[in-house]
């Protein structure tokens, strides 16, 4: 499981994803960036943030 926390890249934000591929992972934190920071405009160098800050949870087998 692959999972992306929004505060990473936008401080106080506590929104996260977790999905089995990192391009969900992608696609619902650009729909969030769009529906709760009000980016209209997702640039290539804002993805490749999002890609840098993908991590394994590692707890998620646990849960």
């Amino acid at each position: 499981m692959r999972l992306f926390e929004c505060g990473t890249l936008v401080p106080g934000c506590q929104w996260h994803t977790r999905a089995e591929e990192d391009a969900e992972v992608v696609r619902r934190t650009v729909e969030h960036m769009r529906t709760a920071h009000g980016e209209e405009i997702i640039r290539e160098n804002m993805v490749e943030n999002i890609k840098a800050r993908i991590r394994n949870d590692d707890g998620a087998a646990a849960a």
